[in-house]
Formats: C-alpha cells, sequence, structure tokens
C-alpha cells in the first residue's frame, strides 16, 4: 500500500472482481434455471381432519392503521378454523394497537397477548415470548402488513408433507402490491421478485441455506424448539434462524402462493428499512463466523461456502457497489486510463441481474425500471455505511417501517371477516369432496 499504492489498488480490484465473478455466475445460472424450471404439479386437497394445527404469530407495534385488514386476510385463509391458533401480539405499553384490536370483533381462534415490555424491544423477542403459548405442531409467522393468499396455508402443509424428515421451514414468496407508489418501490418490488422467484427456488432444490424472509415462513415447532427459537437481540432474526437450522441438520423448502407486502415508498423509509437489514445481516455473519471451523462441521463445507457467497456476497456488494463506480469513474476522468475488464464485468453483472429479473416473471421489470436499477445498487453502499456505524453505537437498535402509506395499491380488497363470536363454526355445506372427511366428527364438534 506504502511503496506500490496503484499496484495493490489494482490486485484489490482483482480480488474483488474474482468474489463478484462468483456471484455474477451463480445468479446467471439461477436465473436460467428459474426460465427453464417447469410448475410443480397441484398437490391433492388435504382432508381437513389431516390438517396440522397451524399457530399464526403475529407481531404488532403501532400498527393501528394495519389491524382491520391484517384481521380480514388471516380470516379468509383456506383452513378449518378449529385447526387455527392466532396469536396477535402486541406491545403491552402500545395503547393505540391495543385499542385497534379490542375494535374488532376477532373470530374465536383468534388470541391477543400482551407482550411484557423490556429490552430488546424486537419483533424475535415478541416471537420467542409467544411460542410458549403456541398449540400447533406448525409455527407460521406474519408481518402486520401482510396479505397471504388464502390457499398458502394448504401449500405449505403440502411442501411438508412430501419433503424430507429434516425439512424444518417452509418458506413463501413475499409479493409487493404497491410497486406503482414510486421509483424506488419498484425497484424493491423488482428485488423482491428475483429473490423470492429465482434466488430462493434454487437454493431450496438444491437444499442450500437460504435466507429467509421474515414473513410468511411455516416452521415445525419441535424443530424451532431444538435450536433455541430467535435470536432476540439480532435485527434480522429470519436470516439467523436460517442459518441456525441448517447448522443443525434441517432444510428449508418453498412454496407458490405468494404474500402481498407493501413497500417503503420513500427514500427516508427504505434507508431506515435497508440499513436495519444490512446491519441484521452482518450480525448473522458475524456469529456464524465467530467459531468458523464448528460452524463449517456443522453445516457441511458446501453449504458453509454457499452462504458466503449468498450472505457474505451481498455485504460485499452492498460495501463495494458505490466505491466500485467512483474507482470507474476514477479511472476514466482522473487517472485517464480506460481499463475495458472494469466495463466487462459491469456489464456481465448487469446482463445477469436482467436476466434474472425477466426470468422472474414481474410485471416492474419495465425497460425504464430494468434501465435505472444500475442507479439503484450503490444507494446501498450508503445503508451499508449507516449499518456499520450502527454496528458501533447501537447495535440492537430496531428502525421500525410504517405501514399503511402506500398511495396506490394493487392489492385486492379482502372480502369482510366472518364473525364467530364464540359460536363453533361447521363448514356447512362441504363444497368440497375432501371436505366430506369431516361430516363424521361434525356431531361431536
Amino acid at each position: 500500500m506504502f511503496l506500490q499504492p496503484m499496484l495493490a489498488m489494482k490486485t484489490l480490484a482483482l480480488v474483488v472482481a474474482a468474489a463478484f465473478g462468483l456471484i455474477i455466475a451463480m445468479r446467471f445460472w439461477t436465473a436460467i434455471a428459474a426460465i427453464l424450471r417447469k410448475p410443480a404439479p397441484e398437490a391433492p386437497r388435504t382432508f381437513n381432519d389431516q390438517l396440522p394445527t397451524l399457530t399464526i404469530l403475529v407481531p404488532l407495534y403501532r400498527e393501528a392503521e394495519v389491524v382491520p385488514n391484517l384481521i380480514n386476510a388471516i380470516s379468509q385463509l383456506d383452513y378449518p378454523s378449529w385447526r387455527l391458533d392466532v396469536k396477535l401480539l402486541v406491545e403491552a405499553d402500545d395503547p393505540g394497537t391495543i385499542t385497534a384490536v379490542e375494535a374488532q370483533r376477532l373470530p374465536d381462534c383468534f388470541e391477543v397477548i400482551p407482550v411484557p415490555p423490556g429490552a430488546p424491544r424486537t419483533k424475535p423477542k415478541a416471537l420467542n415470548y409467544a411460542l410458549a403459548f403456541a398449540r400447533g405442531d406448525i409455527v407460521a409467522i406474519y408481518d402486520a402488513e401482510d396479505l397471504p393468499s388464502p390457499d398458502q396455508p394448504r401449500a405449505a402443509m403440502a411442501v411438508f408433507a412430501r419433503g424430507p424428515a429434516n425439512l424444518a421451514v417452509v418458506q413463501a414468496p413475499l409479493q409487493i402490491h404497491n410497486g406503482a407508489d414510486s421509483w424506488i418501490a419498484r425497484q424493491f418490488a423488482l428485488e423482491y421478485a428475483i429473490q423470492f422467484r429465482v434466488w430462493l427456488p434454487l437454493l431450496a432444490d438444491l437444499r442450500l441455506p437460504i435466507p429467509l424472509g421474515g414473513t410468511s415462513n411455516y416452521f415445525r415447532r419441535d424443530a424451532l424448539t431444538r435450536v433455541g427459537g430467535w435470536d432476540a437481540w439480532n435485527v434480522t432474526e429470519d436470516a439467523d434462524i436460517g442459518l441456525r437450522l441448517a447448522r443443525f441438520g434441517y432444510v428449508a423448502g418453498m412454496a407458490s402462493p405468494p404474500t402481498l407486502e407493501e413497500a417503503p415508498v420513500s427514500w427516508r423509509q427504505w434507508r431506515n428499512q435497508r440499513t436495519r437489514w444490512m446491519k441484521g445481516h452482518l450480525q448473522t455473519w458475524l456469529v456464524l463466523n465467530r467459531h468458523p471451523l464448528r460452524a463449517m462441521r456443522q453445516m457441511g463445507l458446501v453449504n458453509y461456502l454457499s452462504t458466503h457467497l449468498t450472505l457474505g456476497g451481498g455485504l460485499l456488494a452492498s460495501i463495494l457497489h458505490g466505491p466500485l463506480y467512483l474507482w470507474i469513474a476514477a479511472n476514466l476522468f482522473i487517472f485517464q486510463s480506460f481499463e475495458a475488464w472494469h466495463w466487462i464485468m459491469l456489464g456481465l453483472g448487469y446482463a445477469s441481474a436482467l436476466l434474472a429479473a425477466l426470468a422472474s416473471g414481474s410485471k416492474h421489470a419495465t425497460p425504464w425500471t430494468l434501465l435505472t436499477m444500475l442507479a439503484y445498487w450503490p444507494l446501498q453502499s450508503w445503508t451499508m455505511l449507516r449499518a456499520l456505524v450502527e454496528m458501533k453505537l447501537k447495535p440492537h437498535f430496531w428502525a421500525k417501517t410504517q405501514h399503511g402509506v402506500s398511495f396506490a395499491s394493487d392489492r385486492p380488497a379482502p372480502p369482510p371477516a366472518p364473525l364467530r363470536d364464540n359460536v363453533v363454526q361447521l363448514e356447512f355445506p362441504f363444497s368440497d369432496p375432501a371436505d366430506a372427511a369431516s361430516r363424521q366428527l361434525a356431531g361431536k364438534r
């Protein structure tokens, strides 16, 4: 660095290029695999009495605006009510959300659980507290703004039924419903489409560790208990629990029916949320590599290396996108040097992202959104810098994302929720032949 600074910089650039080359090659592979993937055959409808009891945990904090839509959406799930156990987790010192929940006429399968105040004020802390009250063999997580597809729980149970014995979690894809609100919302929607329709399905098919989404994942409760639940101090508990399950020998699967989510519509919203994500991913990566040989032995060499390529590669890209743009600009305008391989790498990276975007089938893969994707990438470097600062000053601070601020939405309006005030709801008439299996038990109920 001191004797030959230019040589050191060029060598560092080559090392970084090699790392990016691996990520680009894998992105091309995943995009081609997504294009060639055939739709999975539709699983036969499971008899209601053969379905496991499903506990749904919904953490709520300052979410009064979205409570009615949330309750309606969960009430419309195609799952027998006597097999549902819905827990609304409200902070005991959040009167606004508590009032909004009390104003609703909750179906009988709903239960409100006040979470005692105290540090850390995080979503995983609330989940750990509520896990002790869960009655289901399967535990699902929904966020407050979620609108899950009605057939999603049955699809997840079908994946469990045909999956291996060590299948511990099924992730449903997340789909943005308000991409029309702003440029940053469209880029966010395209990013989600690539993540959940292209990247994660291939990792799941290969039985590699996947970075779970923070919602719409279905866990086997015994697996959750075995690995110790969620890390209450990690601000991206989803990524952490996904890797911890892999260290215990578990694998993850993917379901097809999506959950509609709301994207950040402003720079400030996006910046705060992405800073928290980057900070949590860095926490997760550091915890994984606290004892690297132990982690490698537990996960296996292939899983360990793939985690560095996915989680570590994402962190590396977030750190370096902005500096690499500046380095290319400096070579052009300051050093008057044209390095062809710089442009080749940038072109290949852009081409791999374009192919992945097209393979995702997202309606937001428009020419303008795809063209301006290059301007979206370096924004992550600013959030990564903020994440590094927060890691030192406030590592467990949870930047709250405000929901219910979407300007334009293409999400479907859910029908009114059925009212079941202390009345056992028998699902008559039986509209599906599979439901006829419930006839013999209906009298007892």
